[in-house]
């Protein structure tokens, strides 16, 4: 076959040329972004029938919409599907790197082109959180006469970050991380599809494990990884991307970590038996451990403040605090910020004094009750609000502890069968060795055997 020459240079490509060379060329999370509504992952809860993200996307009354989730859940894909839905123009900016005239730009050419030809546009806004006040005002105008259709995304709480103007103009959609499943079928699919790997690599089991761990519930995340172990394979060998392969690529080795097995329960259990025997260090160690194996942020949290009331408890009052504070931050700032709150309370709960009190107390409280030790009432702590209480002899003879200067008097409160029965037994350690002291005096003051 005789070669063609052009004695002018190369004959340009044509328009789809020059995009199928570019999508080429593209990195793998951008080829295998989902082009129909049927291949995006996750998000059930928006994308549901009826729901409404699913309306906007399949060409319903469109509106203005902050995407509120965190990295690689399809804040940018399905901005598009929104755009190519409606049969828009789309056109794309950072917060990063626009500033309050390219936003004017934008606005300008769009109220230009729906003036002159009815050509409406989208106007996807990536990270909008880092958006000056100024610069989110700039858009008020034109999202409230819909010369623009506003779809923002965000990685921060936009009732904390947004103006409050342009929430009230807006919808505000949740986005949830993707589940592992979701990421095992991205990643079999990319794989596979022509867009992605076409099949000229293979993927063992424990590379694809630890490739989904990596991920966190990001599929960027998870896509980069598997692009680069995928490079790495095709270049070395015959394509097979094995665990060493993944390991090498993204430097970072794999924490032998099942979220449902033996390591789950055993890391935990270290976790908590650091912290009770104040080793900051290995209770540090387990944390990191778990948060780099990709636990639920939120079940460390919930540990360490379940930690918090049975091995410090009053030793310590305000451990409680810091870990319920954890929890809070986890669940209002997602990670890998919230690492730092749970390393925080981490710290916090080994190096506070120790104290089982509190449990053993409330155990031992219920331990009576369930034996059946649980009388009656005495008359004059039942409540006397009701009519035909008096005749009862209800609330008849109780003593109000503010009507002496101590403030605490002798009273009977626990049934007869209890009287005397002790079950918060102070230690000597921390703050509860104040208690040591004040505990048993009350005792003796109700009681009346001083």
């Amino acid at each position: 076959m005789e070669q063609e020459f052009d004695l002018f240079g190369p004959t340009p490509p044509t328009q789809r040329e020059a995009a199928a060379r570019v999508a080429a060329n593209a990195p793998l999370p951008v080829r295998m972004r989902p082009a129909t509504l049927d291949e995006v992952l996750g998000q059930d809860h928006l994308l549901g029938p009826g729901a409404p993200l699913r309306r906007l996307v399949e060409g319903a009354a469109p509106a203005s919409i902050l995407l509120y989730g965190p990295p690689g859940t399809g804040k940018t894909t399905l901005a598009t599907l929104v755009s190519s839905a409606i049969g828009r123009r789309f056109v794309a900016m950072s917060a990063l790197s626009a500033g309050v005239k390219e936003v004017r730009g934008v606005i300008e050419d769009a109220r230009r082109r729906l003036t002159h030809s009815g050509e409406s546009t989208v106007l996807f806004i990536d990270e909008v959180h880092r958006f000056s006040r100024t610069q989110q005002d700039a858009l008020l105008g034109a999202v409230e006469d819909r010369i623009v259709l506003l779809v923002a995304a965000t990685t921060e709480n936009p009732f904390f970050s947004v103006v409050s103007p342009l929430l009230s103009r807006s919808l505000v959609l949740q986005l949830h991380p993707l589940t592992d499943t979701d990421i095992r079928e991205l990643v079999r699919r990319a794989v596979a599809d022509e867009r992605g790997l076409a099949g000229t690599a293979t993927l063992d089991d424990d590379a694809e494990a630890h490739i989904v761990r990596l991920a966190g519930g990001d599929a960027r995340r998870a896509l980069t990884a598997l692009e680069a172990a995928a490079d790495s394979a095709l270049a070395t060998r015959d394509g097979a991307i094995d665990l060493a392969t993944v390991e090498a690529t993204v430097d970072k080795a794999a924490v032998r970590y099942d979220r449902s097995g033996d390591q789950h329960y055993d890391v935990i259990s270290a976790f908590i038996k650091s912290i009770r025997g104040s080793d900051v260090d290995a209770a540090l160690h387990y944390l990191a451990r778990m948060i780099e194996a990709g636990e639920d942020p939120r079940f460390i949290a919930r540990r360490l403040v379940v930690h918090a009331s049975e091995d410090i408890g009053m030793a310590d009052p305000t451990a409680l605090q810091t870990a319920v504070a954890a929890s809070q931050a986890v669940q209002l700032i997602g990670m890998p910020e919230g690492r730092l709150a749970l390393a925080q309370a981490t710290v916090h709960l080994a190096t506070a004094p120790k104290s089982n009190a509190v449990i053993t107390a409330i155990d031992s409280a219920m331990a009576d009750v369930r034996a059946g030790a649980a009388g009656l009432v005495p008359a004059p702590l039942r409540d006397g609000h009701y009519a035909g209480a008096k005749k009862l002899g209800n609330a008849t003879g109780y003593r109000y502890p503010h009507n002496v200067p101590e403030g605490v008097l002798t009273q009977q409160y626990p049934p007869d069968e209890l009287v005397g029965r002790d079950y918060y037994e102070p230690t000597q350690r921390g703050a509860e060795r104040q208690l040591a002291e004040r505990v048993p005096r009350l005792r003796r003051l109700i009681r009346g055997t001083d």
